[in-house]
């Protein structure tokens, strides 16, 4: 079968265009722009800084507010970084990753008409894939960490491990049990302002989340929680990183006006996409050997775009984003990393926090702030979408 190389746009045989071939060729050419930088360097080297700085800020939010406590950032503004971002990663996957990926090798794209790629819908049979050994993945890591510790699976499972009181027993309790356990820490919005000082209610309004309450320190609890959810969260930015790295390569070689309309957009893009790798690095217990990670992760984040920014510089007058080999390589990872979004975001953050966690805030006012927030991140980042 003749490739796009050998198609003669000046020699069209309109009578074969029924064909899959003849209109993949004819899709290839279209498309294919060539390379299309133009425009001063001075602004693009300045974007490395702008969009490095801040959406490394911005991941770094919500780390800093439950480990630097002395900081005294208000547990609502943590919450409403914590529950956007959740939304951000939801939006993420499917207008950010799977529907650009359908543009790059569905099947009205140049990939997707050619070869093997023109028999089957590829994008979300991809992203499937992906989400699949994803939760291949995570149930692995648990159930090892189940077997490996003799814990039980029930029905709170490792959930009463990470939230069984700081200074009882290391128990097992069911959620139920808790409820009337001396030691136990259940919903304990009451416990608000039992402290005299004020520092003292601040304390007890971020204590007043289970799952904050061991983030560092060498305690069983600590240990076996980063074991159970460290994998689920490499996954997520491995993911997300594969995403930025194909962002800041087109915004490096992308001509004046496109420069233009998706550098600013990209600020907010990136930003918005590391609230939501703070946000749930934010709830992860780290061992006291590895309490440099977070601010690792945090700044590996932050890094990967302006350094994929710099390596298009570098490419800028060689690389063209438009190419089938480019169409093939961003579609790929596109779905990969929408796969991966798809499952982290509904089941490692929607799910674990509002559905199956047994110490759910039941104060409304709270509840009600964390959805709205929640949908708020999505409905923005997908708004976003309309320019990047």
């Amino acid at each position: 079968m003749s490739g796009p190389s050998d198609f003669d746009p000046e020699r069209v045989n309109l009578t074969e265009f029924g064909s899959i071939t003849q209109q993949g060729l004819i899709t290839c050419f279209l498309t294919t722009a060539g390379n299309q930088y133009d425009g001063p360097l001075g602004i693009r080297i300045g974007s490395i800084f702008v969009i490095g700085v801040v959406s490394t800020a911005v991941t770094f939010f919500p780390v800093v507010a439950t480990r630097i406590p002395r900081l005294k950032i208000p547990l609502y503004v943590y919450l409403f970084a914590r529950y956007f971002g959740s939304g951000v990663i939801i939006a993420t996957a499917f207008v950010h990753l799977l529907d650009p990926a359908y543009a790059e090798i569905g099947p009205a794209s140049c990939v997707g008409m050619t070869g093997g790629w023109s028999t089957y819908s590829w994008p979300p049979a991809i992203a499937l894939s992906a989400a699949m050994i994803t939760f291949l993945l995570d149930f692995l890591a648990e159930y090892y960490v189940q077997t490996r510790y003799g814990l039980p699976h029930n029905e709170a499972g490792i959930e009463d491990t990470i939230t069984s009181s700081a200074t009882g027993g290391h128990q097992y309790l069911h959620s139920g049990e808790m409820d009337h356990h001396p030691d136990a820490r259940p919903n304990s919005d009451k416990r608000l302002g039992e402290n005299g000082d004020a520092d003292g209610k601040r304390r007890a309004s971020y204590a007043d989340i289970e799952e904050l309450r061991h983030l560092d320190g060498d305690s069983k609890e600590t240990e076996l929680a980063f074991k159970t959810q460290i994998a689920a969260f490499l996954i997520l930015e491995f993911g997300v990183l594969f995403h930025s790295v194909f962002i800041g390569l087109n915004l490096g070689v992308a001509d004046t006006s496109d420069f233009d309309t998706l550098f600013p957009v990209l600020v907010f893009h990136q930003s918005f996409e590391g609230l939501g790798i703070g946000a749930r690095l934010s709830a992860i217990p780290f061992p006291d050997r590895l309490r440099s990670m977070p601010w690792l992760l945090c700044a590996a984040y932050g890094l990967t775009t302006p350094i994929a920014i710099a390596i298009g510089l570098g490419v800028r007058t060689t690389y063209d984003n438009s190419s089938f080999t480019a169409n093939l390589v961003n579609g790929l990872f596109d779905s990969i990393s929408a796969g991966i979004l798809i499952y982290t975001g509904f089941v490692e953050m929607i799910a674990r926090d509002f559905l199956f966690n047994p110490d759910r805030t039941q104060d409304k006012v709270r509840l009600g702030f964390m959805v709205v927030c929640l949908f708020l991140g999505a409905g923005i980042m997908a708004l976003v979408g309309k320019w990047a």
